[in-house]
């Protein structure tokens, strides 16, 4: 490809050779740019259809998209440079350069990752989903927090502990500590008895008797 464009370079007159340097980039940029468009929207195509056919989380399916699309756009923007002129020496030390800086922010939002990366297999696994009765267990089998799942988002759980929606008390736990401790997860009726406990009275103690009954027995 190259000898012949240099052939048919050599063969031009001197000024449609200088336009014709000036155009073959700039048409192998547009041809990248539309390369990277027509992937996103592969991408987009088959993230749609996860969501509507096969349930998949919209949230992930969104974090998914934009990850695809800094990938293909970064590497398109590289290669338009490099097709443009600029140096690979350059390119290579910009792209070392932001990945130490890429790193250092990862080990900084570490925690937040690693949410992330437990809320995707918590849909995955199907660990627990919106509606579950579930319980974090203590070390020991000792009882945890407990509650209705109401909401799984990219970083925490919402459990509502006792109330409903609108009055009650809600929970919020980071995604990363379903998979640090034991799940209990309950299951039809089992679920609305673990919300509801019944207080037992204990059998030895009797109940007090009034003064009343006391005379008329």
């Amino acid at each position: 490809m190259n000898k012949l464009y240099q052939s048919l370079h050599d063969r031009l007159p001197l000024w449609l050779a200088e336009w014709l340097d000036i155009f073959v980039p700039v048409l192998e940029v547009a041809v990248i740019g539309f390369g990277a468009w027509l992937v996103m929207r592969v991408a987009a195509l088959i993230s749609r259809r996860l969501t509507t056919r096969y349930g998949f989380p919209v949230k992930v399916a969104s974090l998914f998209l934009r990850s695809i699309g800094v990938l293909v756009y970064g590497g398109a923007v590289l290669w338009s440079l490099e097709r443009l002129g600029v140096s690979g020496s350059v390119l290579w030390t910009a792209f070392t350069g932001f990945a130490a800086v890429g790193a250092v922010a990862f080990f900084a939002a570490w925690s937040v990752l690693s949410n992330l990366f437990c809320t995707l297999l918590i849909y995955i696994t199907q660990a627990f989903r919106i509606g579950d009765v579930v319980e974090l267990l203590e070390a020991g089998d000792r009882p945890g927090v407990k509650g209705r799942v109401l909401d799984i988002n990219l970083v925490y759980t919402t459990l509502l502990e006792s109330g409903d929606a609108q009055s009650g008390t809600t929970l919020q736990l980071p995604n990363s500590l379903f998979f640090q401790r034991a799940l209990r997860r309950w299951n039809g009726a089992a679920a609305e008895a673990a919300l509801s406990p019944v207080l037992h009275v204990p059998t030895d103690r009797a109940p007090p008797v009034s003064p009343s009954i006391g005379r008329m027995v």
